[in-house]
Parts: structure tokens; C-alpha cells; sequence
């Protein structure tokens, strides 16, 4: 069986977590392929509720195999308080695999992204501050740390002296540019020997893994993380993250060939939601907007910073649809819009006395934007826990046909509620 995507069709956040964990019953692997702990997927089933922010949102599933690809940059204390927090619910860690090829998120890319951030002042992108950017930046630089060099940390005399080159460029960045205090290379060392010891059991040459399980046929589900306007080449630079949470992305984080992904399912949200700085055409500064926030508790998993709240952005919307391929789609959150007198949809943009429907790539012309709006009827009937499609009222599903129509994509699964049974599946994501 070749591979599913699940990928955030817009500026993450969507409910990729809950969509995972409903769809890998039906997986071997799940697979995590971008990105670090500045992503959370929270799931809630029969375990409770968690948080999950580097492990695949597939742990909790007896039969799956998770899978943490090459293109993930890993903080290995997250991981540890991660998995210690996983087993204290009885979840089963050891199906765990971690990239050998993957990137270490050190002490001073944490400092550094912070300190960056800092001084960027006004002008500050919106960064979680948990290290992600410069870790990126140092494996694009060549002198990043990767998970498989953990396995050589006993050996000092190899590992030592690369750790203490590193450590002196850094160190005077962080002095010398920023003011701030220098790290000590025997703590960063001893922190290192802690992580080979915990870590040890899960690294593997992960790309090896996949390619012989997508070779014996084994169902593959290939989990995103933030979203496809994040993107670092096609998102709303440079309010971005520093990966490709895209499709493209997948395939370069996991070492996989093209032909094995037949298949991806984009999420969206039926409102707009995003964190940190840059455009959002759609954004509602008011008390509807306040309202959407509260009802939906939009909160950021990861730093619980308040997202901003808008209408669905349909020309954002498309776009992502045409950049990934989507197949199918999903739509989360339907029911926090359950009795609105009315609900809008962004249809096309309008700017310096011109309307168009692609999505710019200037950042300066999308801050001057303006929403074209199509407004829709509230229905007062609840979507909440719905688990069929007649049962949803008329007005919602008028809603759902015009959202596939304006993205141009199947809405497959509609999700009612942020348990696995509060879904609708109109048609399977995984073709038989």
C-alpha cells in the first residue's frame, strides 16, 4: 500500500491531530516528516487528553509503528518529557523509531531564537522561541548535530572537540551580538551522554525503514505539522516557519520516492485561524472574532498564545488545494460556528481598486488586502457529535458544498467534536 499525507491546508493549527489519530487505526506507520516542537497536535481519546509536539499523533494506536523522519529537528529533552509523559498514561513508546539523519535542537539554538526574536522588536516574526529556526539554519550551514552523532557522544575525543567548535562561533554570537550568557561545553556534553542513553533504543535509518515497509505493501500515513502558509518557499514570507511543511517536504523528510504517496488529505478549519506575525486578509478584530476564540478555545497548543481568528479564506484555500495536490480534504470545527445568524466566506481579494482571487506572494500587497465576502445563512440546529451527514442541517451542508466548490476539493471528513467517534465520513481518505 503506498502513502496517505495529512497536511494543514492553511497556517497549521487545523486539527491534524485529531484527523490522525481518527485515520491510523487503518496504518502500519505514521510518520512525522518537518518541523520541531514549535507544533502541537493535541488528541483526546480513551488515554485522556495530550499534547503532543514531537511524537506522531499515531503512538496511541497498539498496531502502528511512528516514525520521527530526517527533515524533524529534534530538542531531545522534549522528546524524553514527551515519551516519560506517554508511558505514565500506559502508552507504549517502544514503536517509536527516530531519524539517525534528523537535527539535535541544542541549548544555544534555543537562547539564540529568543534572543533573535527579541531584536527584531516590532518588526518580530513570531517565532515559539524553542530553538527550531536556528537549528534549520545550521543544518542548511553544515554544521549541525544530528541524532545519529549521539551514538558517538562517549567517544570524546570524536565527539568533543566538533561540540566545542561549534559551541565558540555560538557563544560569541550570543555574547557579542546579543549580550547574552555564554554555555559551558562540558554542561552541553553531559546533557548530550544523558540523550544517548534515553535515545539510544529508538535511532534508526529511518528512510530504510519506510522504503521496505512501502515495499511490502504496509500502509503508510504521512503526519504534517503547522501549515501549508507556513511553508518556508511558498508560505507568506517571511512570516514563515523554517521547513516545508508542504507536500514537498515529505518527501525530502522522510526518504521516500515520489510514486509511494498517492494520496493527500488537506485540513481546514471552517473559520481561519493563525499565530504570530504577517498578513491574515481575513482577520476579525471584533466581537465575533472574540467569540470564535472563546467558543473554540483558540489557543496555541505549544506556547497557549491566543490565535487570531478570521472567516474562511477560500483564496488561501485554493492555493494550498493546487500547491499539494489535495485528494481529499477535511473540515474541522464545523460546530463552533453552530448558532451564528450568519457566516461569511472569503471569495477573492480586493487592493489598490482591484479585485483578484490568486494568493500574492507579496507580503506588502497582501497587507493592503481587503476580504470579498459571501455571506451564508446560521443554522440553529448543532453539528456537535454528528456521525452522519443527514444529520448535519441544511444550512451547514450548504455551507460544506460551497467550500468544496471554492477550493476546489472534496470534503471527505467532517469533524464534529475532538473525539475520534465525533466524525462524518462521507467517503474513505484510503482508496481500497
Amino acid at each position: 500500500m503506498p502513502g496517505y499525507a495529512v497536511i494543514g491546508g492553511m497556517w497549521g493549527d487545523e486539527g491534524k491531530g485529531k484527523v490522525v489519530d481518527f485515520l491510523a487505526q487503518d496504518f502500519q506507520y505514521v510518520v512525522r516528516y518537518s518541523g520541531g516542537n514549535n507544533a502541537g497536535h493535541t488528541v483526546i481519546n480513551d488515554k485522556g487528553k495530550f499534547a503532543l509536539h514531537l511524537v506522531p499523533a499515531g503512538i496511541f494506536w497498539s498496531s502502528v509503528t511512528c516514525v520521527i523522519g530526517n527533515g524533524v529537528v529534534v530538542d531531545p529533552s522534549v522528546l524524553m518529557e514527551e515519551l516519560t509523559t506517554l508511558q505514565e498514561a500506559s502508552v507504549d513508546t517502544s514503536r517509536l523509531v527516530v531519524s539517525e539523519r534528523a537535527h539535535l535542537i541544542m541549548p544555544y539554538h534555543v537562547a539564540l531564537d529568543q534572543l533573535e526574536e527579541r531584536a527584531r522588536g516590532s518588526g518580530a516574526i513570531g517565532t515559539t522561541g524553542k530553538g527550531v529556526g536556528p537549528a534549520y539554519v545550521d543544518k542548511v550551514a553544515r554544521v549541525g548535530i544530528r541524532v545519529g552523532d549521539l551514538l558517538e557522544a562517549t567517544d570524546e575525543e570524536t565527539f568533543l572537540p566538533r561540540l566545542e567548535q561549534v559551541l565558540k562561533h555560538k557563544n560569541a554570537i550570543i555574547t557579542k551580538v546579543y549580550g547574552g550568557e555564554p554555555f559551558l561545553v562540558r554542561d552541553i556534553y553531559r546533557k548530550c551522554l544523558e540523550w544517548e542513553e534515553c535515545l539510544r533504543p529508538y535511532i534508526q535509518p529511518t528512510e530504510v525503514v519506510l522504503q521496505d515497509a512501502i515495499a511490502r505493501g504496509e500502509n503508510v500515513l504521512i503526519e504534517g505539522a503547522q501549515g501549508a502558509l507556513l511553508d518556508v518557499d511558498h508560505g507568506t514570507y517571511p512570516y514563515v516557519t523554517s521547513s516545508s511543511p508542504s507536500i514537498g517536504g515529505a518527501y525530502t523528510g522522510l526518504g521516500i520516492p515520489p510514486q509511494s504517496i498517492v494520496g493527500s488529505l488537506g485540513v481546514f478549519k471552517a473559520y481561519c485561524t493563525r499565530v504570530g506575525g504577517g498578513p491574515m486578509v481575513t482577520e476579525l478584530n471584533d466581537a465575533t472574532g472574540e467569540k470564535i476564540r472563546e467558543l473554540a478555545w483558540e489557543y496555541g497548543a505549544t506556547t497557549g498564545r491566543p490565535r487570531r481568528v478570521g472567516w474562511f479564506d477560500a483564496v488561501a484555500a485554493r492555493y494550498s488545494a493546487n500547491l499539494n495536490g489535495f485528494t481529499s480534504a477535511v473540515l474541522t470545527r464545523l460546530d463552533v460556528l453552530d448558532g451564528f445568524p450568519s457566516v461569511k466566506v472569503c471569495v477573492g481579494y480586493k487592493a489598490d481598486g482591484k479585485i483578484f482571487d490568486r494568493f500574492p506572494a507579496s507580503i506588502s500587497l497582501m497587507s493592503r488586502c481587503e476580504p470579498v465576502y459571501e455571506e451564508f445563512e446560521g443554522w440553529d440546529q448543532p453539528t456537535a457529535s454528528a456521525r452522519q451527514m443527514a444529520k448535519l442541517p441544511e444550512n451547514a451542508v450548504k455551507y460544506v458544498r460551497r467550500l468544496e466548490e471554492l477550493i476546489g476539493v472534496s470534503i471527505d471528513i467532517i469533524s464534529t467534536g475532538p473525539r475520534r467517534e465525533e466524525t462524518v465520513v462521507n467517503r474513505p481518505f484510503v482508496r481500497r
